[in-house]
């Protein structure tokens, strides 16, 4: 099969031919670049329109050069995410051309066509895709015949986040690439090259780290960054400071998602993806996990149609076509909304019990995204005798290469303290938690009593399981309970800041670890943190539901009780927020 595809989502207006039996693919692209300044809607739209028909042609031309008259047999195009005037343009162009040429047409979402080419290029069978573009930023898993979307930016997509500042100083657009520069120019060499070590003798810029479970946040550091320059602080420094933080975050939220659903496969996507310091910790990263990681070839990791074409054959051979009434542009097309009817293999969420998802089940003992873990028995463990019975919990943050080392420190150091004091506060507020027995601050080590015997995760295994009754029943009282407990904790006048699946635990009520009234307790406050602001509570209450949706068969059921489990102890106007923060979220 071989198929047209085309472009032209905001920036790039590409046309190309993939062909599937040989893999081969054409690309012919015409880049819209402003004088100054980032992307103005109308200039590219009148872009789009100018170059749409001259790349097309030019792949028309090579198709026909090299296969004959009847070389294509579908068109594709990006449907969106975009903006919409350079949408409506290719998405009228591929009609017309599906049309002429009397072939299928299909509709891609742009996002998802980042991440299908990536397990494309690398043979992996079910990434985590990290999306890092201009206008997005997100973490997608494949679940339950669809990609869940893991985390997202709560504001500007990666790309944008750093043009702001260039467009502060007055550089053009695109400012990535000048950013890079400048930072490896700050730490006295090609990062590339010289690896992390001339990154980590270069002093960082204290900036904003924004992470809330696995969803980020760009906007307070690029409001920083532009009052850093205001005061005088050396330009390379700022972009030095402001890569280390942005792919710091992004490299974190990753390592939560592998840790969440126990897979050990991560693709990059998007335009962000060029950067040689982000693939550099991305690789960091899951080297030291023990997972593969692969970044596209450039081509493909910036807007480009190769993407739309690949995807687009696929989509075709699974009979998934459009028809023309059907085929209407979508500007807010978000990658979760696409049935994925081109696979049909199994999950990226490990399930429990299996080789990736071992330590993931009834135990604590083993590596989560921040720390190790050892469960060990309290005559072993140092403590005055007399003090706990049985066993105990040690868990230990560990140093992290890919991050600056003094941005390392002074996180692993604050949550070790955070995590400490809001485990005690939490217990204080009526929320069952470990007792804290010991604070190793300078080793950011904690010694935590040992509860409940098995994550939440490890109920939200498979439909088989959880059609069960008594599981079912104990699952979905789980969630009523942590929708309970968060709401005493803001009532208190704090958040959990990652309250997902694998930081509740469900004991037994000392007569059968199987009992539907199982206690349930909450563990990990390290990225926890007093606030009495709405916003704040209500994306304490996403980031669960977050990770529920993302990992679990039917969550709606579960989604509901988690609500009303909230909304017997919490505010409304919670609740009412978490709506809005749906309604508004950055790929709706």
């Amino acid at each position: 099969m071989r198929v047209l595809g085309i472009e032209g989502t905001a920036w790039c207006a590409s046309a190309a031919l993939h062909d599937a039996g040989t893999d081969a693919t054409f690309i012919e692209s015409d880049p819209y670049e402003p004088d100054s300044g980032g992307i103005h809607p109308r200039e590219a739209a009148e872009h789009m329109s100018e170059a749409i028909p001259e790349v097309v042609e030019t792949v028309l031309d090579h198709a026909e050069a090299e296969y004959g008259p009847d070389a294509i047999d579908a068109v594709a195009f990006s449907r969106g995410p975009g903006l919409g005037p350079c949408l409506r343009t290719v998405g009228t162009a591929a009609r017309s051309l599906a049309g002429a040429l009397d072939v299928p047409l299909v509709g891609v979402n742009h996002m998802v066509a980042h991440l299908e080419i990536g397990r494309h290029e690398s043979g992996f069978s079910n990434p985590v895709c990290l999306n890092a573009s201009g206008a997005n930023a997100h973490l997608l898993g494949y679940h339950d015949g669809r990609y869940r979307v893991l985390g997202e930016t709560m504001d500007a997509g990666v790309g944008n986040a750093i043009d702001k500042f260039t467009r502060h100083v007055g550089w053009t657009h695109p400012g990535g690439p000048k950013v890079e520069a400048a930072a490896a120019e700050a730490s006295g060499g090609d990062a590339a090259t010289e690896g992390s070590d001339s990154s980590s003798a270069t002093d960082l810029l204290e900036l904003p780290y924004v992470v809330k479970g696995m969803d980020f946040s760009f906007s307070g550091i690029s409001s920083a960054a532009n009052d850093a320059y205001d005061a005088g602080e050396p330009v390379e420094e700022i972009c030095f400071s402001l890569q280390e933080h942005v792919f710091a975050m992004l490299t974190e939220v990753s390592e939560r998602a592998l840790s969440l659903t126990g897979a050990d496969e991560l693709v990059l996507g998007g335009g962000v993806g060029q950067n040689d310091r982000l693939r550099e910790m991305l690789a960091e990263m899951c080297a030291a996990r023990g997972a593969a990681f692969h970044a596209p070839d450039p081509r493909y990791l910036r807007d480009n149609a190769g993407m739309i074409a690949v995807l687009g054959a696929q989509m075709a051979a699974a009979g998934d076509t459009l028809a023309v009434r059907e085929s209407r542009i979508d500007p807010n097309f978000r990658p979760d909304q696409v049935p994925v009817t081109w696979r049909d293999d199994e999950s990226s969420v490990a399930r429990v019990g299996s080789d990736r998802g071992r330590d993931r089940g009834n135990d604590l003992d083993g590596r989560g995204a921040e720390a190790i873990v050892e469960v060990v028995d309290a005559d072993d463990a140092g403590l005055v005798e007399g003090i706990v019975d049985g066993a105990i919990v040690r868990k230990r943050r560990i140093p992290k290469e890919y991050r600056h080392p003094g941005l390392d420190r002074s996180l692993r150091r604050d949550r070790t303290v955070a995590e400490a004091r809001l485990t005690s506060e939490a217990r204080r507020a009526g929320v069952p938690t470990p007792l804290v027995y010991d604070v190793d601050v300078p080793e950011a080590t904690l010694t935590l009593q040992y509860v409940g015997d098995r994550d939440l995760a490890a109920d939200l295994r498979d439909d088989e399981e959880r059609d069960q009754e008594s599981s079912a029943t104990r699952t979905v009282r789980a969630v009523r309970s942590v929708g309970r407990h968060l709401a005493r904790l803001h009532r208190a006048g704090f958040v959990h800041g990652d309250p997902t699946t694998r930081n509740v635990r469900i004991g037994n009520d000392g007569s059968d670890s199987g009992s539907s009234h199982a206690p349930t307790y909450l563990i990990d406050f390290g990225l926890g943190y007093h606030t009495g602001h709405v916003e704040d509570h209500a994306m304490d209450l996403h980031v669960f539901e977050g990770s529920v949706t993302a990992t679990a068969t039917g969550s709606d059921r579960l989604v509901d009780a988690f609500e009303e489990g909230y909304e017997e102890e919490g505010e409304e106007a919670v609740l009412d927020r978490l709506r809005e923060v749906r309604r508004r979220g950055r790929y709706r």
